[in-house]
């Protein structure tokens, strides 16, 4: 349901991975937060993901009052795709769209890439850590069989194996965006995540849009380096919640 620009909905595959009856909601306002607890526990909710701007401070201060656990900020860059120009790709890792039959060695990147990576699943102690990890691979699957999930999938072959992927979406007719990334960590270091970033902006323009944005845990500096070398900016940023209702 969406009500006074607040997304709040049944998230099924969350309670298909932990068991456990979950709701996400988007865009928490202090004005929206009562719906929200409301939605939840007419709906008998064990566990709440809600996210709010972190310009939103009064909604933030009001959901720890609530008993809201602050797991993660997201935070996101943008960059024009069209006021200058994208730099030549120097990476020494040829960068394709993925091919029927991909799939299996994206999963197995995603497993390695993924394993303990500390988002707001992570973050929470209550949530099994093996299943947390899952939920990366699981995305990166969905992102290669399904345009619901991204509208195209870049991978890094080095003519033996596929050692890197890169999942894009086009939020609108002006944007898109690079949504889940994954490196080898055997691979790491010889400029693939900056191929898939230079790649990625070339597949948007060539569709017509003409800004880009990405989003990461404000913790990880890494990637932020390589966006601000490329023109990135920083544009938003959101807290993410956990509510436990037992």
């Amino acid at each position: 349901m969406s009500v006074d620009s607040v997304e709040v909905r049944l998230s099924a595959i969350d309670e298909e991975r932990f068991g456990i009856r979950t709701v996400r909601a988007s865009q928490v306002t202090l004005a929206t937060l009562p719906i929200v607890l409301d939605f939840c526990r007419a709906n008998h909710v064990k566990f709440l993901i809600a996210r709010c701007l972190a310009s939103e401070l009064a909604a933030a201060q009001a959901m720890e009052q609530e008993g809201f656990i602050l797991m993660d900020t997201l935070i996101y860059y943008a960059r024009s795709l069209t006021k200058m120009p994208i730099p030549p790709d120097t990476g020494e890792i040829s960068v394709r769209s993925i091919r029927p039959g991909d799939e299996e060695q994206v999963k197995i990147v995603a497993a390695r890439a993924f394993h303990g990576y500390f988002g707001h699943y992570h973050a929470d102690p209550r949530l099994d850590r093996t299943r947390c990890d899952e939920v990366y691979i699981s995305w990166a699957v969905r992102s290669c069989i399904s345009r619901e999930v991204a509208d195209e999938v870049l991978v890094a072959d080095d003519g033996r194996s596929i050692l890197g992927f890169a999942t894009l979406r086009i939020n609108s007719p002006e944007e898109g965006e690079g949504v889940l990334f994954g490196v080898d960590p055997s691979a790491q270091g010889r400029g693939i995540y900056r191929s898939f970033m230079i790649r990625s902006m070339e597949w948007f323009l060539g569709r017509g849009c003409t800004r880009q944005v990405v989003s990461t845990q404000i913790t990880n500096i890494a990637v932020q380096k390589v966006w601000t070398r490329l023109g990135f900016e920083p544009s938003h940023a959101y807290y993410t919640f956990h509510k436990w209702f037992d």
